[in-house]
């Protein structure tokens, strides 16, 4: 079943953002498997991330290469809130 995770990080810029998502891609890590979409927006103050998965337990193997990227630019990654997806409309 295909589930959103939201994350919310109060201390993340779009700088630390993009820096990491270049990180990714460069790792080739930039498309991990199971995520279907990824949407990221500036907060007041941070950033928040809305991502559906395929699983909970393909999202599970990711943060083992995000977590220490975010770590490395300054940031504190967050734990995810965690929803079944019920639809979708594009």
């Amino acid at each position: 079943m295909a589930i959103a995770a939201i994350f919310e990080i109060p201390d993340f810029t779009q700088q630390q953002y993009d820096k990491v998502v270049s990180d990714l891609a460069a790792a080739g890590l930039g498309t991990p498997e199971g995520r279907i979409h990824h949407l990221a927006a500036a907060m007041e103050t941070g950033m928040f991330f809305v991502d559906m998965w395929e699983s909970e337990e393909l999202l599970g193997k990711f943060p083992e290469s995000l977590i220490p990227l975010i770590v490395a630019t300054g940031a504190t990654p967050a734990e995810p809130r965690i929803f079944p997806v019920h639809n979708t409309i594009t």
